[in-house]
């Protein structure tokens, strides 16, 4: 009696390389759809107010002025720090050419009014007419 052959079965092997190409194709879309949110440059506590109002995107934007709890303010989005005098200038020069500037202050709840008080008079030096603070909403 001939009893027929068997032939051994490989046993099954997981190719790596696919897997990998694969898991940089999820990497990639994972990283195309995300949406990145940029943080701001200084975290601050606004005050709360009942009366304040989101502005419109098709508004120029503001000069901004930071004050944080410390009271050391910095000026434009990038978050610079400037001392008082040097405030004092920028807002003269950038009002010399832009006429129409508007200023916001940014200041935490817990910064010194006393500072919030001279960005307003440099300001008002300056002859910039639109003058905002930031605030948030109410909670409900």
């Amino acid at each position: 009696m001939r009893f027929p052959l068997r032939k051994r079965r490989q046993t099954p092997a997981v190719i790596i390389v696919a897997l990998i190409d694969v898991l940089i194709v999820m990497l990639i879309f994972l990283l195309v759809t995300t949406q990145f949110r940029q943080q701001p440059a200084l975290r601050l506590a606004l005050p709360e107010s009942s009366q304040s109002v989101k502005t419109g995107a098709s508004e120029d934007a503001p000069l901004i002025v930071s004050i944080d709890p410390q009271g050391n303010i910095r000026l434009g989005s990038d978050a610079i720090a400037v001392t008082m005098e040097r405030l004092k200038s920028e807002l003269a020069s950038r009002a010399n050419e832009n006429p129409d500037l508007r200023l916001a202050i940014n200041a935490d709840k817990a910064a010194p009014f006393g500072q919030i008080v001279l960005v307003m008079d440099a300001a008002k030096a300056a002859s910039i007419k639109m003058v905002n603070a930031f605030t948030k909403q109410v909670a409900q």
